[in-house]
């Protein structure tokens, strides 16, 4: 039927090399090799985080946040404050944590959350 002597990492990449192409939620990866953007070497070195769209790319980073907060905040004391307002309800009944996210060298992060309506946001 087919060459047993192909690895499966090879038939593994082909397989995600076709899938991505053929999405209709990423018509950039596929416009992008038409037009000559991105060559074939090119593509056939990305990973699958570098096809995903701009959208899966967002909705990932999205989630890799609100994990992030989740677990954070149940393993450590939040303080509760009034100093920051929340942008969705106006409340200023907050939670908050600090954490070195980046070098050491950076300032801290701070991660809000807000008591009233669960919206949640981080500044440096």
């Amino acid at each position: 039927m087919y060459d047993q002597s192909v690895g499966e990492e090879y038939k593994a990449k082909v397989r995600s090399l076709a899938l991505n192409l053929k999405s209709k939620t990423n018509p950039a990866l596929r416009e992008g090799v038409v037009t000559g953007e991105i060559s074939i070497a090119t593509l056939c070195t990305m990973n699958v985080e570098d096809m995903a769209s701009e959208e899966a790319k967002q909705r990932d980073r999205k989630l890799a946040e609100e994990a992030l907060f989740k677990a954070r905040g149940a393993e450590s004391a939040q303080a509760e404050t009034d100093m920051f307002r929340c942008a969705k309800c106006r409340g200023r009944k907050c939670t908050y944590f600090q954490m070195q996210t980046r070098s050491a060298d950076e300032p801290m992060t701070t991660f809000v959350t807000c008591v009233n309506c669960g919206n949640h946001w981080k500044f440096c």
